[in-house]
């Protein structure tokens, strides 16, 4: 694939952005979380609902959420969507959502629903869970136009990188893409995809184990893990080994994450046939897949802060919104609301929408009390209605 054609002038203006974006913890070690600044004007990563905080400070944690929330549905924002997977919002133009299993590339503008054909990432292979799953917009995307995006091919996973520009016609708005990561592992299930930017400017990677349970714990795969990379795809400072984009392991199968003001990260996991997970991520930390599901309590491995019936849950997509992290749920058919006191659940978890929207796939932050959710009953495993599928808009607290 042709790549983006940088210069090795803008590569050391870049890297002499982020050497001045690090900074020291009190202890003289480096802290990748709570170094770097915020997103643009303090927005929320594409899919995170995170702001980041001041450069070299990390924000107070919020107090905690109350113990009861409420969920009221505003508005379609557009329907129409085929096999949609992730949604990432642009600074100005709308959404962008990805088809799993065509591999196009949609605009949806949130006001008027209008669908427009940005492009049609080459290369995509859709087979099982795999095809285009995951979309990120670079923290600089006001001066660097870019758009990151998850695929199966048909040797690997991988990520790649294409400028965007709207003002291109329909379906030609896409640049040719650049692989920044490439040679994860693919499966016809658990294939992972959710992509995002940290509060820290880094590339955050969700990968499943393909099925091969092992692979969650071969710390030289990249199966079943959390990786976090530069942007350009390279192992990011700070990460438990300095040679690998490794994050965190014993996944079986991370589908969303996201981060609180406290920039605490937070991520769903698929579980086999008793628990589905939510985790408190933490670098260099077992998730115990495949030794452990759920609050097992095992030496060496990290218990999940929630745990829910497979039946319930099968959680995706993760967003945080008014003190409370939220799941989109496939097979539960509902939105979860955890809400936190720190690093706790601040009361037991709440379930909404059950059954009324079908298959939940991705929920991203809107901005305030607001989210976007994604439904996804046009993927094979649904039972699709009139409309479906559909972007709804939803007021939350």
């Amino acid at each position: 694939m042709r790549g983006i054609p940088f210069t090795r002038a803008a590569l050391a203006a870049a890297a002499a952005l982020l050497l001045a974006g690090c900074s020291s913890g009190s202890d003289g070690s480096w802290d990748p979380l709570r170094s770097a600044g915020p997103s643009p004007s303090g927005a929320a990563s594409s899919a995170s609902g995170a702001s980041g905080a001041p450069r070299g400070t990390a924000s107070a944690s919020p107090s905690a959420a109350p113990a009861k929330g409420s969920v009221e549905v505003v508005r379609t924002v557009a329907e129409g969507l085929k096999a949609p997977w992730a949604l990432a919002p642009l600074p100005e133009d709308g959404l962008l959502v990805s088809s799993r299993d065509n591999g196009q590339i949609l605009q949806v503008d949130t006001g008027s629903g209008k669908k427009t054909l940005a492009g049609t990432v080459p290369g995509v292979v859709h087979e099982g869970e795999g095809g285009l799953l995951g979309l990120a917009v670079s923290p600089g995307f006001a001066t660097d136009h870019l758009v990151y995006a998850y695929f199966t091919t048909a040797s690997d996973n991988r990520v790649a990188r294409m400028l965007y520009d709207a003002k291109k016609p329909a379906g030609q708005r896409l640049g040719a893409p650049s692989t920044v990561l490439r040679g994860i592992p693919k499966g016809v299930t658990h294939n992972g995809g959710r992509i995002a930017f940290g509060p820290d400017g880094m590339l955050y990677i969700g990968t499943g184990e393909t099925g091969d349970r092992g692979l969650a714990q071969d710390r030289k795969s990249l199966a079943g893990k959390i990786l976090r990379v530069n942007p350009d795809g390279t192992p990011a400072r700070g990460n438990p080994d300095p040679d690998s984009p490794v994050w965190s392991w014993g996944h079986r199968n991370v589908q969303g994450f996201a981060w609180d003001p406290a920039r605490h990260m937070w991520a769903s996991e698929f579980g086999q046939d008793t628990w589905d997970e939510l985790n408190l991520i933490e670098p260099g930390k077992n998730y115990g897949w495949p030794d452990a599901e759920g609050k097992a309590g095992k030496s060496g491995f990290q218990d999940p802060l929630e745990q829910w019936k497979t039946a319930d849950a099968s959680p995706s997509g993760v967003a945080w919104a008014e003190g409370s992290v939220w799941l989109a749920s496939l097979r539960g058919e509902r939105l979860w609301r955890v809400p936190l006191d720190g690093t706790k659940a601040a009361a037991k978890p709440q379930a909404f929408l059950k059954g009324k929207y079908g298959r939940l796939r991705a929920v991203v932050a809107a901005g305030g009390d607001k989210l976007w959710l994604l439904t996804n009953e046009t993927d094979s495993r649904g039972t699709p209605s009139k409309g479906d599928d559909k972007i709804l808009e939803l007021r939350v607290k």
